[in-house]
């Protein structure tokens, strides 16, 4: 066993190390600008009562303030990450709150608006898009960007768009930058691309969720179909999906927007063919009709955005 004296001498040394090291600390601390004058600007608080409260001087004085010490909101280095330390004095003690970081308050903006636009199988950049990289001196789109900017201008949505045109000249980032507005303004959308949205309905019918999405479906505050008339549609599809979205959000004055390769004539062509090869117009023209209460045509050419 070890001598109680060489023990004793030890523990002196290594204590005497912590102290060495303790008082350079404390040295420092005091003598940094920010803690001088947190310190001068309240007086009240005593030299006693700063050697009891060191350690928050210090938990204060070692995070960054504004994400300088800290490469991303990922590498944050502080206490609690994605917060920022405030300092303030209160009956001669020293308090210590927190706060969310420029880099949080950035990404909870970004996470709230992900939040509003939600989406079935859409592209990142549809889900990225905004005005602001719109071309608005193109002439042959120039009337749907204008009826959206008039739709921006609204207190209430009550009915949308139809875009219809060729494949590649914006429609679809033309709605998605409209939903991206909308989520700043705290309106949720929901944004479905339709092939991928027949599928989804098919083999929910398995798991037993079918009611639940039609129902979120109809009542979305923004409505946008995606590509409609590129899908195999069934009959059933048709009539008892389709049809009962659109027929509750025509009585509820909800809006749908739509984008499509097919004018409103050439797409009750496309719905009115059933699996058997047989034609229905009359279903497909209540479907269009529906179409025509919760939305407004309006053509969209130009060239190929995609080439």
């Amino acid at each position: 066993m070890e001598p109680i004296q060489t023990t004793l001498k030890k523990w002196m040394r290594e204590s005497e190390s912590f102290q060495q090291t303790y008082q350079k600390m404390k040295k420092n601390l005091l003598e940094s600008q920010e803690i001088k004058d947190f310190l001068a600007q309240n007086p009240e608080i005593t030299k006693i009562e700063i050697e009891k409260q060191l350690m928050k001087l210090y938990e204060y004085h070692s995070q960054s303030k504004k994400c300088e010490n800290c490469p991303s909101l990922k590498e944050c280095g502080n206490l609690v990450k994605g917060y920022v330390p405030y300092i303030h004095a209160s009956e001669g003690q020293i308090r210590i709150t927190y706060d969310r970081c420029p880099r949080k308050k950035k990404a909870d903006e970004q996470n709230r608006k992900r939040a509003m636009v939600q989406s079935l199988y859409m592209p990142k950049d549809v889900l990225q898009a905004n005005f602001e990289e719109i071309r608005l001196d193109d002439p042959e789109r120039y009337d749907a960007i204008r009826k959206l900017k008039q739709y921006l201008e609204q207190e209430r949505i009550t009915k949308g768009l139809y875009l219809y045109g060729p494949f590649g000249v914006g429609k679809t980032y033309l709605l998605g930058a409209l939903a991206n507005e909308l989520a700043e303004r705290n309106i949720q959308s929901l944004f479905i691309y339709m092939p991928e949205f027949v599928r989804e309905i098919k083999s929910s019918i398995n798991d037993s969720t079918l009611n639940e999405k039609i129902d979120q479906f109809k009542r979305v505050p923004i409505l946008i179909l995606d590509d409609i008339g590129a899908e195999y549609q069934s009959a059933w599809f048709r009539d008892e999906v389709l049809g009962a979205i659109l027929q509750y959000r025509m009585m509820e004055h909800l809006p749908v927007f739509f984008t499509s390769n097919y004018s409103l004539e050439e797409l009750e062509k496309i719905l009115s063919f059933n699996h058997k090869g047989d034609t229905e117009l009359v279903k497909a023209g209540r479907i269009i009709e529906r179409i025509r209460q919760v939305s407004e045509p309006v053509a969209m050419f130009g060239q190929n955005q995609r080439g």
